[in-house]
């Protein structure tokens, strides 16, 4: 039998107060396609949360915000620079180019994941002739692919160089709560700092339930963004079932604590691993940890149920999610000792 809890943290379920949200949202009835009394409270969550002003909407999955976001900041001639690991290049089955018929996205590679802002100005002024697709976008993912945060001053830099060239910023926050809890700072301070023009907020990593948020910081470029997720079918008609739960987590710091439990998690996590061995291939600064871990041992541990991703061709992907407690570590820690003891007698 499979143990899921470091395969992903899109494993885990509700975290509770978002569930007990989602059955009170539940009761009796309501107004249709977002004009309820929920979806309301979750977007004023937002504005309180960030205080800035901001326009909200709710979507269904990372992929249809990350897609939709950028769609509204490109036209089909235009193109977005990422990372070459980002999700939006290599997870979303070309979502981002189809949901703007034609985009083109323009890799960089980097250290830790992370884009430089030199790696940002090379890509938006190497080919400016009619021939070739114009950098419009600039796309980042926090925390990155490879588990690592963005300091708020290279944030700066970047939003520096993004607006030297014209291009609009859009954060891939799927793990945004988790970045938060890294960096120790108001939400609003990472949006300053990076100058966004919209944020993906994940919620279904972060243990709020079913949706992902689609945050406009640039008010501008929001307009008629609403027909746009209709169009996509992505305006659910019980949108209160998806966005009751968010007005409970984003008040009493509930999304905080839960990043902050799954940050622990993974620091724990890599004491574990350097402890018998075996270091870290990344800082850890979110909820993952990336390891090489020999094949038998990792062979070994695949057997004994603990299921895990391998990323980046020789890695192995640990995700902690909100529910990885101390008794996980703790039969995860007696399981790794084990294996290593088989694999060296």
């Amino acid at each position: 039998m499979h143990r899921y809890e470091f395969a992903s943290d899109n494993t885990a379920g509700m975290a509770p107060e978002a569930l007990a949200a989602l059955v009170e949202a539940n009761s009796g009835f309501c107004a249709s396609y977002g004009e309820d009394i929920y979806t309301r409270r979750a977007v004023d969550a937002f504005r309180e949360l960030f205080g800035l002003p901001c326009e909200v909407f709710f979507v269904s999955t990372g992929t249809a915000a990350n897609s939709l976001a950028l769609s509204q900041l490109c036209r089909s001639h235009h193109a977005i620079i990422c990372h070459e690991f980002a999700h939006i290049e290599t997870d979303e089955c070309g979502a981002p180019e189809f949901f703007n018929n034609g985009v083109k996205l323009l890799t960089t590679s980097g250290d830790n994941c992370k884009i430089s802002p030199e790696a940002v100005r090379h890509l938006a002024t190497n080919r400016t002739d009619v021939h070739f697709s114009r950098a419009r976008a600039l796309s980042l993912t926090l925390p990155t692919e490879a588990g690592t945060v963005y300091t708020l001053d290279e944030l700066v830099a970047l939003r520096e160089a993004a607006r030297e060239n014209k291009l609009s910023i859009h954060l891939d926050g799927a793990r945004f709560t988790n970045a938060v809890a890294s960096l120790g700072c108001p939400p609003r301070d990472i949006i300053e700092a990076s100058g966004a023009d919209v944020l993906c907020f994940g919620g279904t990593k972060g243990g709020f339930g079913l949706t992902e948020a689609v945050l406009f910081f640039n008010r501008e470029l929001a307009e008629e963004f609403d027909y746009r997720c209709k169009q996509a079918g992505q305006l659910p008609s019980k949108m209160r079932l998806l966005s009751a739960p968010w007005a409970t987590m984003l008040t009493d710091n509930h999304w905080l604590h839960y990043a902050q439990l799954t940050n622990n998690a993974a620091q724990r996590l890599e004491k574990i691993f350097l402890a018998n061995g075996l270091q870290a291939m990344f800082p850890v600064q979110a909820n993952a940890v990336f390891v090489n871990l020999p094949l038998e041992v990792s062979t070994k541990l695949q057997e004994q149920g603990w299921h895990f991703y391998s990323f980046f061709e020789t890695a192995s992907r640990f995700m902690c999610s909100w529910n990885v407690g101390p008794d996980v570590l703790d039969a995860f820690e007696r399981d790794l000792k084990a294996a290593l003891f088989e694999s060296v007698v």
